[in-house]
């Protein structure tokens, strides 16, 4: 590697180094509010289990913000070549558009390599750990769940308000039980009562003293116009509130993503070796697809950050624009079509004999075609 070649391959470098701690932490925020702040603040979690929970997340961000940040930072830095005429004066000394390009490319082959390691191992241990550690620290203390003068509707068909509490026990507590349309067909005013954490269901147990119930009508819950019937207690029947889905983060297809690449392939190999009746034929077809598109899905984030390098080669050379503003919406455009298209293929994962793991790999061969177009258009103007 000559001279040329390390200035190109140590100023994409840091560039792109920039950029994606950029973008990476842009999306660890985004994360730590969704999933941390609210635990925090609430006393599930503390101080020092959160930053550990964050650390984790590290290598989930890596793996988006890589691809991001090796094309913003190749387009900034190609950007402001082409703007001083440096390249200009590259190939006026007989240097051609794609040796120009290659450092770069071996730097985005080299990001590939990394985010297959990162796709494929780094991010599921971190993901599974940041699980376990968030699970553990919550069911340390589950009742911490419950937060005073807070309307609580983290619980699936209930919401519940706590006036007062201490320790187990609370004063002034109201519980709407809901249909399936969010509509309460229940209301429970009790002037006190106790929690107690089930652990082998995983659950709280709200029992209710002094009670006050109001029925409201099957038909039509929100029908106010007529009396309802109101009944009294001592004690009211236990309300059971099941944590599990507020400890379970994702579905099917989201677990999957959480494999590495060995448990990927055990699996794909398990569901080939099945054979199921006829009735489940489209459900064992579709999990099988789910399986195969993860893994496609993996590889091809990977390959984007070749894809999205060669991308910001040919629009830094061809669109010679300095301003730091303009290249970054240029590459967040970019980056969010792909992001987009990915998204609209994974749709299509009630359908697999249309093979959205296979129509995956789109996005980056429409990328590197146009970018390869442009690249030989560039090269064919400067002869």
């Amino acid at each position: 590697m000559n001279l040329l070649d390390r200035y190109l391959f140590k100023s994409t470098l840091s560039i792109c180094g920039a950029t994606m701690g950029l973008f990476a932490f842009l999306l660890m925020i985004g994360n730590v509010v969704r999933d941390l702040v609210g635990p925090l603040i609430a006393g599930q979690i503390s101080y020092p289990e959160a930053g550990r929970l964050t650390l984790l997340l590290v290598p989930f961000v890596v793996s988006y913000a890589l691809p991001m940040g090796i094309l913003t930072g190749v387009l900034l830095t190609l950007g402001r070549l082409s703007a001083d005429n440096e390249v200009t004066a590259m190939r006026s000394a007989g240097i051609s558009v794609a040796r120009m390009s290659l450092p770069i490319l071996i730097l985005g082959a080299i990001g590939a390599l990394a985010g297959v390691r990162i796709n494929f191992e780094s991010m599921p241990w971190a993901r599974v750990e940041y699980e376990r550690e968030f699970t553990s620290a919550v069911r340390t203390n589950p009742l911490n769940f419950i937060v005073p003068r807070t309307f609580i509707r983290d619980f699936p068909g209930f919401v519940i308000y706590v006036g007062e509490k201490h320790g187990d026990g609370f004063k002034d507590c109201w519980v709407w039980e809901l249909d399936a349309e969010h509509r309460a067909e229940r209301l429970v005013h009790a002037l006190s009562g106790d929690f107690k954490y089930d652990q082998r269901t995983n659950e709280l147990i709200v029992t209710l003293f002094r009670a006050a119930v109001e029925t409201r009508s099957d038909r039509n819950p929100e029908d106010f116009t007529e009396s309802q019937p109101v009944g009294t207690f001592d004690r009211w029947e236990e309300v059971r509130l099941p944590l599990d889905r507020l400890l379970n983060h994702g579905g099917s297809r989201q677990k999957l993503r959480w494999m590495t690449y060995g448990e990927l392939r055990a699996r794909q190999a398990a569901l080939a070796s099945e054979h199921p009746a006829p009735a489940d034929r489209k459900e064992h077809a579709r999990q099988a697809m789910d399986v195969a598109f993860v893994i496609q899905e993996k590889f091809n984030t990977a390959f984007a950050v070749l894809s999205f390098a060669l991308a910001g080669v040919s629009l830094g050379i061809t669109i010679s624009r300095r301003e730091t503003s303009a290249n970054l919406g240029v590459a967040v455009l970019i980056a969010l079509g792909y992001y987009f298209l990915t998204v609209a293929i994974g749709w299509l994962d009630q359908q697999p004999q249309l093979r959205p793991d296979l129509l995956l790999w789109l996005p980056n061969i429409a990328i590197v075609a146009i970018a390869v177009l442009l690249l030989r258009r560039v090269d064919r103007q400067g002869r």
